[in-house]
């Protein structure tokens, strides 16, 4: 039925006649997640707020994450870092829009963000012969071309979001030096320095760095509240246990990192997959693959985890959370309960996007 709606959508677009698309017009998505299929092939899929599966659009290869247009049905779909595609898709007519290619000496982290009117595109990069971070700015009024391109503050940034009732910019700079000749080696492990910048129109205007007996923890994935408070997960790169794997931070204040006893920080195998906080701004849930769990913090501390194999991507679900798992599990997280879904025939990517 969708599939022949798109084709009715794309013939009026055509003539002119059709009012200008929005997300009802591709299933009414409420999560974007790159997939893999059972035949090998890989695809951009939309899920709705049952957690069916709306829409699936083919990707010319594994994808990471998603930015979603803040107006209409569109959606940039980013290769899994360091890749150096990112595909703009119609959702609501399932074509391909156009590829982003990064600039030469340029890869992507597979993260980006649009400024409030959408007509931006901001892209995380890899300077990688200088070994400095990139935000690249994409104009999407004009079939995204490159328009510029900003210092990111750090080194390796990967997650990028954008501040709520603004355009400022918030960069979880991992610290993490990497060369595409060694694939994804890295290279300064010794000498790392993740920090977390907030830009505005390109200038830094706040960077927060960790206490430096946590240097080796690399600020990964961000989830940003409505009232502007970051939440941010990390992943360990250092010998032995982790000292702490989440954090928040408001704007003007300290890092307040939060509370974790020493076994289920080390169950969490020293690894942040996602990070994402409840629509009420009150609990935050962080997910580790490589441990098979989900954490739940709530005023600081540590509040209950659950056990979901190969869990990774997490996003809002009203007060509570929807999961995806690498095996092809859905899953809600409210409160106690945690509901799993039959596993679907995909392989879910790395990250779960609310729209």
């Amino acid at each position: 039925m969708l599939t022949g709606r798109r084709g009715f959508l794309a013939g009026l677009l055509a003539t002119g006649l059709a009012p200008a698309p929005t997300w009802a017009d591709a299933g009414s998505p409420s999560y974007l997640s790159a997939a893999a299929r059972p035949d090998g092939r890989f695809v951009l899929c939309g899920i709705d707020a049952t957690l069916a599966v709306a829409f699936q659009i083919p990707l010319p290869d594994r994808g990471h994450a998603a930015a979603a247009h803040p107006t209409r049905p569109e959606a940039v779909a980013f290769a899994r870092r360091p890749g150096t595609f990112a595909v703009v898709i119609d959702c609501a007519t399932g074509t391909e829009q156009t590829v982003l290619q990064a600039p030469r000496g340029r890869h992507f982290y597979g993260h980006g963000a649009y400024s409030q009117d959408g007509r931006l595109l901001f892209t995380t990069e890899n300077d990688f012969e200088a070994g400095r971070g990139v935000v690249g700015l994409w104009d999407a009024a004009r079939g995204y071309a490159r328009v510029g391109e900003w210092d990111s503050g750090g080194i390796g940034p990967h997650d990028i979001k954008r501040c709520p009732g603004s355009d400022a910019l918030v960069v979880a700079n991992g610290g993490i030096d990497t060369h595409p000749d060694t694939g994804r080696t890295k290279l300064n492990i010794p000498t790392m320095r993740p920090n977390l910048s907030y830009l505005d129109d390109g200038a830094v205007i706040e960077q927060i760095d960790l206490p430096r007996d946590m240097h080796k923890n690399s600020i990964r994935h961000l989830a940003v509240a409505p009232d502007g408070t970051v939440a941010f997960g990390m992943q360990w790169q250092g010998h032995g246990p982790a000292p702490a794997l989440v954090g928040l931070h408001r704007f003007g204040q300290e890092v307040a990192l939060m509370a974790s006893d020493p076994d289920n920080l080390r169950d969490m195998q020293g690894y942040i997959g996602s990070i994402a906080i409840a629509a009420d701004g009150e609990s935050i849930a962080v997910t580790s693959p490589r441990g098979g769990l989900v954490q739940v913090f709530h005023d600081g501390r540590l509040q209950r985890a659950h056990e979901v194999a190969d869990v990774c991507g997490v996003a809002a679900m009203g007060d509570g959370f929807a999961l995806t798992s690498g095996i092809g599990t859905l899953a809600q997280l409210h409160g106690t309960a945690l509901r799993v879904s039959t596993p679907a025939r995909l392989r879910w990517d790395n990250h779960l996007i609310g729209l």
